[in-house]
């Protein structure tokens, strides 16, 4: 699963070789063979965009030998930031953890708790509400990715610029809560907070602005990208599994779902000859996301993301009863670059076989690799994001 290096004196060394040899060496060659059209990864990449997808593959790499290469914000604290206001989100209410997501939670030991989010705002509005939501008032309830194991929901992450955009499409959605949901982890670093824990705050996040801050779920706008969208799935399904039922005081689903390159099958049902995980090296994400599965899936081990419906959701084996009835209506972008391809084509089918064309829109950016979206210098970026606000505009 690599981490050869995640300690010291070894990572050290190992960052200081790899941050002189990229320096010195690596980029220099790497400028020389992008500023030939043809040396490039696909024909329509400018040497700027080559050069970017290289660095970004090379960090993805080295960090696979030695773990996170920098500090991250996570659950534990509000960290300090201007952009955003950081609040705790009480975890949700035990009774409204039923079903099989309770014997899940119960395998593997985890249970909700308090955890911070963070309140952005568009220009000229205050991020954290200071009154109830005016009637038609909408708010985008993010997820950031990261496989699961890694990134946060704080304004310093490179995915905070999926918040920044999309409060700059739709003035009745002034404001975006971003998550800070549990990260896995696994050897060699601690073992914690397998699924379903990232759902189970997810929940909480959920009920709290639904139930404190005064939301009506059918504007709430549930945004995920990479492993974000397949925890903004899952919460979906388990809202839409629960809702209505006598006793129980589960909010409605959202009013709309914006899923930006979502991981969607974390088993290998997909892994073909000739899919599009093997074959589009040009992607910087990894063929094979070990850890994060690892880490994940915990003590269920790989075999069962080719089971449950919460975790793989597009997986191909019939034994994933994961239907789409009923589901808000649903934006999906994906890169014809990215390795999660394939994955991303069957959830749309899948979807529209059951929600019906006219519930699901779908947009492939030409050539953009993985979570394209949270690179402001992309070509793609900004079409995707205007592609989003008319998507806003017809709900």
């Amino acid at each position: 699963m690599g981490f050869e290096c995640v300690h010291q004196p070894f990572k050290g060394l190992y960052l200081g070789y790899q941050l002189l040899s990229t320096m010195f060496v690596r980029v220099p060659i790497w400028s020389l063979w992008y500023s030939l059209p043809s040396m490039r990864p696909i024909s329509t990449w400018s040497w700027k965009h080559a050069m970017m997808v290289e660095l970004y593959r090379h960090l993805a790499n080295v960090s696979s030998i030695t773990g996170p290469i920098s500090s991250h914000p996570d659950h534990r604290a509000i960290a300090p930031t201007k952009e955003a206001i950081g609040v705790w989100v009480e975890g949700a209410p035990s009774e409204l953890i039923m079903d099989d997501l309770k014997i899940l939670a119960s395998i593997s030991k985890v249970a909700p708790t308090r955890i911070p989010g963070y309140w952005y705002g568009r220009s000229g509005t205050p991020p954290e509400p200071t009154q109830s939501p005016q009637p038609g008032e909408k708010v985008f309830y993010y997820f950031h990715g990261g496989g699961y194991t890694g990134l946060s929901a704080h304004p310093q992450e490179i995915t905070a610029n999926i918040t920044r955009n999309l409060l700059k499409l739709d003035q009745s959605a002034p404001r975006a809560f971003a998550l800070e949901y549990r990260l896995s982890s696994t050897h060699p670093f601690p073992e914690r907070f397998p699924f379903p824990a990232a759902l189970l705050d997810a929940l909480s996040g959920y009920l709290y602005l639904v139930e404190e801050v005064g939301y009506e779920p059918s504007d709430i706008i549930l945004v995920g990208d990479s492993a974000g969208g397949n925890l903004a799935l899952a919460l979906c399904r388990y809202l839409l599994e629960h809702t209505g039922l006598a006793g129980i005081k589960i909010p409605a689903p959202p009013g709309g779902l914006i899923l930006l390159s979502p991981w969607v099958d974390l088993s290998d049902s997909h892994g073909w000859p000739g899919c599009s995980n093997l074959t589009l090296d040009m992607d910087y994400i990894s063929k094979r996301p070990l850890y994060s599965k690892v880490a994940f899936l915990g003590p269920f081990g790989l075999g069962f993301a080719m089971l449950n419906r919460y975790i793989s959701p597009a997986a191909l084996h019939p034994s994933v009863q994961a239907h789409f009835k009923g589901f808000p209506r649903t934006f999906i972008a994906a890169g014809t670059a990215e390795r999660l391809l394939d994955q991303i084509r069957t959830l749309r089918n899948k979807m529209v076989s059951d929600m019906g064309e006219g519930e699901v829109t779908f947009l492939e950016a030409q050539d953009a690799v993985h979570d394209y979206v949270v690179f402001n210098w992309h070509p793609q970026s900004l079409p995707t994001f205007k592609a989003i606000a008319t998507w806003l505009s017809e709900a």
